[in-house]
C-alpha cells in the first residue's frame, strides 16, 4: 500500500500544483495586466509598483485557485486510474476505493489549512496594502497620476481632466472642484499647464496658463443660471494638497481588509448592518478554504 500512497501522491501534488500555476496564470496576472498595461504606459507608473500589486493580488487569488486546482487533480488522477482500470484492479486486489482516497484526503487537509491561513492572515494584510499602492505612489512620484486623455480622481474634492501630458507639460486641462455632493463649484480650463512636485509641503503645484474659471452658487450648483464667469489669467498656479490623501489613507479599512480580531470587535457595533456586514465577512473567511474538502 505505501507504492499506491506514493504514487497517488505524486500524482495528485503535480497535478494540483500544474493547474493552480495555469489558473493563476490565466485568471490572475492575465487580468492584472489587462487592467494595469494602460495604467503603466499612459501615467509613467515605475514597474516596481507593478510587480508589487500583483504580489499583493496572488495569495488572494490563491484562495480561489487552490481549490480549482485540487478538483482539476482529482478529475485528472483518479480519471485516468478508472480509464486505465486500475481501480478495478485494487479493488479486485483487497483495496477499497476509500482506502486509495487516503493520500487526498491528507493532501485536502493541507490545502484546507493554508486556504485558512491565507484568508486568515495574509490576504487582509494584502488587501491593505494594495489599497494603499495608489496612495504611495501619489506621495512618492505624485505626477505618475496624471496620464494622456484621462481623469484624475485621486484627489479628494477635485477631479481633474488632461487632454495629453509630455513629460511635467499639459494641455487642454480641465479641473472641477468639488463640494461635499460631489456637485461642481468651480470649474477651471486651462490651454496649457505644467506640474511641479512640492513633496516637501506634500503638494502638486500645477501651473496652468491662458486660464479662466466658471464659479457656481455654493447654496445651489446646480442651478445653472447662477453660474459666474470668473477672470481669466495668462498665468497662474493652482496648488493640489497631498495632506487629503493622507487623510482619506487613515479612513477606516474595507472589512476584506480588516483582521478577524478588528472583525470580532464590530460584532459588538450598535450598528445592526455592521453587525451583519461584519459576520458576513467571517463566515465568508471561513468557508472558502473548506471548498478544499
Amino acid at each position: 500500500m505505501k507504492l499506491v500512497d506514493k504514487f497517488v501522491s505524486r500524482e495528485l501534488l503535480v497535478n494540483v500544483l500544474f493547474a493552480i500555476a495555469i489558473l493563476s496564470l490565466v485568471l490572475v496576472v492575465g487580468n492584472i495586466f489587462r487592467k494595469l498595461l494602460p495604467l503603466l504606459v499612459n501615467h509613467d507608473v515605475p514597474v516596481e509598483y507593478l510587480l508589487a500589486f500583483i504580489a499583493y493580488v496572488f495569495p488572494f487569488s490563491l484562495i480561489f485557485t487552490i481549490p480549482w486546482g485540487l478538483l482539476t487533480a482529482i478529475l485528472l488522477v483518479f480519471g485516468r486510474l478508472s480509464a486505465d482500470n486500475e481501480l478495478i484492479a485494487l479493488r479486485a486486489n483487497g483495496v477499497s476505493v476509500p482506502r486509495v482516497a487516503v493520500s487526498l484526503g491528507v493532501i485536502a487537509l493541507v490545502c484546507t489549512a493554508f486556504c485558512l491561513w491565507l484568508t486568515v492572515q495574509v490576504s487582509p494584510a494584502t488587501q491593505k496594502k494594495l489599497r494603499s499602492t495608489i496612495f504611495d505612489l501619489a506621495t512618492r512620484d505624485p505626477m505618475a497620476l496624471f496620464g494622456s486623455d484621462q481623469v484624475i480622481d485621486q484627489f479628494p474634492g477635485r477631479k481633474i481632466y488632461v487632454g495629453k501630458k509630455e513629460g511635467n507639460k499639459l494641455e487642454n486641462i480641465t479641473v472641477f472642484e468639488l463640494d461635499q455632493k460631489s456637485m461642481p463649484l468651480r470649474v477651471t480650463f486651462a490651454r496649457t499647464g505644467m506640474l511641479e512636485a512640492d513633496l516637501d509641503n506634500k503638494r502638486i503645484l500645477m501651473h496652468l496658463y491662458n486660464a479662466r474659471y466658471q464659479q457656481r452658487d455654493e447654496k445651489d450648483p446646480s442651478d445653472l443660471r447662477k453660474i459666474k464667469d470668473g477672470i481669466s489669467m495668462h498665468e497662474g498656479t493652482l496648488p493640489i494638497s497631498l495632506d487629503e490623501l493622507y487623510e482619506k489613507e487613515k479612513k477606516r479599512p474595507s472589512r476584506s481588509a480588516m483582521s478577524i480580531e478588528q472583525l470580532l470587535d464590530q460584532l459588538q457595533s450598535e450598528s445592526t448592518r455592521e453587525r451583519s456586514e461584519s459576520r458576513t465577512e467571517i463566515n465568508k473567511r471561513f468557508s472558502f478554504p473548506f471548498a478544499c474538502v
